[in-house]
């Protein structure tokens, strides 16, 4: 489709921010196949130059690819800034994590004989991005990947392809070879295209269940191929035995709101002790009330901006009808404030005596109540989910802390903090339809090379002791 264009509009204005050819996997991934060898020849030393290159490639334009990704996210100026230190941050975590986790060491062996670890790239990596991070979460696969000697074929979300242009020009610029990096731009089509390419050796993926599994059933007739698949949460945060509301509030606001509730890693469903549970909503509403929900460059800068598009805020206004219908009693009604924008305020439901629960990921502002009587009965109503990402608890027991942590089944467990704000320097995946135990940030090293052991001597000296006639 080499005459259609692929158009990025800001979700805050309906302006239309970028434009662009819709691209060809086929071409894409022959490109970075010619490139790959020559580039994993290079020293390991060259290649982290090059990272460390465009690392400060990021930082001298900083402000507008903060700008960029304000206005084609929504989020509020101070949240794409921080995207982008986290983009400037991944190169010295990634060096640090490919020495540690995938580095070259000597292994005890016989008289004679030296044992070598040693890893290898695969070849040509898929990379598939979100919307909500267009430039953190795919480069945590791009940095790694380069640096261990692959080459990358992008594709970015077709919500947000300006933000991983940006992002491809940078490495460009830092003289990263452009047969090396490839941008693919284009809609689901080009994505399936991509996946299924036979000449890719793995698809490194961040998005939806739905799309997760698929690619995972996909992917089983070819097991050559590494999968690495972060697929997003239904999240707990639980509050239990804690003096201080008002902190417990803002953790859950923190944890369900932020980037207007489109994070994996955000709190979808809270659960409360029913003694707290009058208090701890009056705390949670007043601050709610407080929230500054604008355009990116609002001044005072807003909390939270507006959700990606109008069909995402459609659906979510029908989800929390839908959880209503379902025996869930509002809290505190999500609201449309701008007519055909997608700026959303944050729903609050009380799903404890509903009919039936919904266990899916709603990628926006709704926050699903449920109130306990006991923190048994807490941890079972969190761990009720085929999800397993984050989960956090806030309280002042740490023997409450102890029993949650040994008992929740999530990748990611907290205490008196967030369900979300992960650090790069640290492994970040879940369990159950969370990811494919392929966890990334700090452990993205282990799917980017994979281990070469080499029984090794410099002269060829054998000699069979049994199994012989005599001469």
């Amino acid at each position: 489709m080499p005459d259609q264009e692929l158009l990025s509009t800001e979700p805050a204005t309906g302006a239309i921010l970028w434009r662009h050819p819709i691209g060809d996997a086929d071409t894409e991934v022959a490109i970075a196949r010619a490139n790959w060898a020559q580039w994993a020849a290079r020293p390991l030393a060259v290649r982290i130059e090059a990272l460390r290159r465009f690392a400060n490639v990021v930082r001298q334009r900083a402000d507008a690819f903060t700008d960029l990704l304000a206005r084609e996210t929504g989020k509020p100026l101070w949240e794409a800034r921080t995207e982008v230190e986290t983009v400037i941050a991944k190169v010295d975590i990634s060096v640090t994590s490919y020495s540690e986790r995938t580095g070259q060491r000597r292994i005890e062996a016989p008289m004679n004989t030296r044992l070598a670890l040693r890893h290898k790239p695969h070849g040509v990596l898929a990379v598939l991005g979100p919307y909500n991070f267009p430039a953190h979460l795919p480069n945590g696969h791009i940095v790694p990947a380069l640096l261990a000697g692959n080459a990358v074929v992008f594709k970015p979300s077709e919500k947000t392809p300006a933000s991983g242009a940006f992002l491809v020009e940078c490495f460009h610029a830092a003289g990263i070879p452009e047969g090396c990096v490839r941008l693919l731009i284009g809609g689901p089509d080009q994505g399936k295209a991509l996946a299924s390419h036979p000449d890719i050796d793995g698809l490194l993926f961040t998005g939806s269940a739905n799309t997760g599994i698929a690619l995972n059933r996909q992917f089983a007739a070819r097991p050559e191929k590494i999968l690495a698949l972060e697929m997003g949460g239904n999240n707990p945060i639980v509050v239990w035995n804690t003096p201080d509301l008002y902190s417990a509030a803002v953790l859950v606001v923190q944890s369900a709101f932020t980037t207007a509730g489109q994070r994996c890693t955000a709190a979808r469903r809270l659960i409360v002790d029913e003694k707290l549970f009058e208090p701890l909503m009056a705390e949670l509403n007043k601050l709610i009330g407080r929230l500054i929900i604008g355009e990116p460059h609002a001044d005072p800068q807003p909390f939270m901006g507006p959700v990606i598009d109008n069909n995402t805020a459609d659906m979510l206004t029908e989800s929390f009808l839908t959880l209503s219908t379902m025996g869930g009693r509002p809290l505190r009604h999500m609201e449309r404030l701008i007519e055909n924008r997608p700026f959303l305020t944050p729903g609050l439901v009380d799903m404890t005596d509903a009919r039936e629960k919904v266990d899916v990921e709603l990628f926006g502002p709704i926050l699903q109540v449920f109130r306990k009587a006991t923190f048994e009965e807490a941890i079972a109503e969190a761990n009720d989910t085929r999800y397993g990402l984050s989960a956090s608890l806030v309280s002042q027991d740490p023997r409450l802390y102890d029993q949650f942590w040994a008992n929740i089944r999530a990748g990611i467990v907290n205490w008196n903090k967030p369900t979300n704000g992960a650090s790069s320097a640290a492994p970040f995946g879940g369990v159950g339809w969370s990811g494919n135990h392929r966890p990334s940030a700090y452990y993205a090293a282990d799917y980017c090379a994979y281990p070469v052991v080499s029984s090794e001597s410099e002269q060829a000296r054998a000699a069979m002791g049994v199994g012989l006639r005599d001469a």
